[in-house]
């Protein structure tokens, strides 16, 4: 490089450091100056449309589970554990309740249905179970000692008709009563006659069984014992061979001409069973056919843990097709009442510890709003407070309402603290 060149590098690289400084202390003084428009006697006189307008003031505070109830300050609600809703006045997204476009509501299958002012059928369902008859039990007895010649193919089970044979009894000491009955019967004394055949009465004789002695004249000291009816038995308590006393149990048996239905139903319907009623029950096992059956009686005693009460039900058995443990439902129908508003019961949510609709108002809005229910019966539910005859309640989807209304309350309790943090 020559000397010219070099010379020449030289005075460019000062110009440049000169540049730099003099570009550093004009930066220096510009920055330590304050403009005109931001003196503080000026601050947001100049650019109004950039400053924050004031937040607008609540006409109210709710619930939003409870809207229908205003405060006129901020706190806790006095219905459930949850901060008050400000409500203002543009109506904006702190209104009461919620909107849901109406092809959004289509899509979720949302269903309304209309509160109603009319009787109310009483009518109560119950499902039950069938057993026997407890009042047509028959104990067998001997009723005079003896041994057991014979039993015959019996067992607990079985199904017996009227008069099937049990047992056949032999019996010794009634041969010398029956010898001497022969005997008196050739005198043809009839005062004799009558105190003989009295006194193997007494001994235990059944009556066919000294009507046979008469007939063939010839002693008989064995004795069948019999079914008294037709039935089940339930325990047999006798084998061949062994020893009976006079009132000794040989069998017991339960009939089976009728059975008892003995449903559970909820006490709140309890007064609505008559004793003596009519009911129709509908056996798992004949589900085509139903049983026409009497309430004989209404327990006295209600279960603490699932808060029902008995009912039994006599129904006839003439083909013996109603077996004990069977399950039945059962359908009673006692007249109408007077005209209540009531709602379609699956419009009824219950949170355990209040009760809601969804109420469906103008805009395709919906309002989460407490009742006070009453009796249930035919698939409605009896409004005592909350409703209004006309209103519609959402019968389906009100899970799904009354989640984003929940929500919308959350979202709505934060914007608020926010607004109060900024504020303050």
């Amino acid at each position: 490089m020559n000397g010219s060149t070099r010379k020449r590098t030289l005075l460019l690289a000062a110009s440049a450091v000169v540049i730099a400084a003099m570009s550093a202390a004009a930066g220096y003084r510009f920055a330590g100056r304050t403009p005109q428009f931001m003196t503080p006697d000026r601050v947001g006189t100049v650019a109004p449309a950039n400053t924050a307008l004031p937040a607008n003031k609540p006409l109210y505070w709710y619930d939003p589970m409870q809207p229908n109830q205003h405060f006129d300050q901020p706190g806790k609600s006095p219905f459930m554990d949850m901060q008050l809703v400000p409500k203002y006045a543009d109506g904006g997204a702190d209104e009461a309740g919620i909107r849901i476009d109406p092809t959004i509501t289509q899509n979720l299958g949302i269903r309304l249905a209309a509160v109603e002012r009319a009787p109310l059928p009483r009518s109560v369902e119950a499902i039950g179970s069938i057993g026997f008859n407890q009042r047509t039990i028959a104990v067998v007895q001997s009723r005079t000692s003896g041994f057991v010649a014979r039993v015959y193919a019996r067992a607990p089970g079985d199904v017996l008709k009227r008069n099937a044979p049990l047992v056949d009894l032999w019996v010794p000491e009634w041969s010398g009563a029956q010898i001497e009955f022969l005997a008196l019967q050739k005198t043809h004394d009839r005062e004799l006659i009558t105190a003989a055949r009295q006194r193997l009465v007494l001994l235990g004789m059944p009556a066919d069984l000294i009507a046979g002695v008469e007939e063939r004249g010839e002693p008989q000291t064995t004795v069948t014992i019999r079914a008294p009816f037709a039935g089940v038995i339930d325990s047999l308590e006798v084998h061949e061979g062994m020893t009976l006393a006079a009132g000794g149990t040989l069998a017991k048996i339960n009939g089976l001409d009728t059975v008892w239905l003995e449903a559970a139903v909820p006490e709140v319907q309890a007064a609505r069973v008559p004793v003596g009623g009519r009911v129709a029950a509908q056996v798992m096992a004949y589900a085509q056919e139903s049983f026409t059956g009497r309430i004989i009686a209404v327990l006295p005693e209600a279960n603490v843990e699932t808060r029902t009460v008995r009912v039994r039900i006599e129904l006839a058995n003439p083909a013996g097709r109603l077996r004990p443990g069977m399950f039945a439902r059962v359908r009673l129908s006692s007249g109408e009442s007077a005209p209540v508003l009531s709602v379609a019961s699956e419009a009824v949510m219950h949170t355990g510890t209040r009760t809601l609709v969804i109420v469906a108002g103008d805009g395709n809005r919906f309002t989460p709003t407490e009742v006070q229910t009453g009796e249930e019966s035919n698939g409605r539910t009896v409004i005592l407070q909350g409703l209004e005859e006309g209103e519609q309640v959402v019968a389906s989807g009100q899970f799904l309402i009354d989640s984003e209304a929940s929500l919308r309350g959350t979202l709505a309790r934060l914007r608020g603290s926010a607004e109060s943090g900024s504020a303050r």
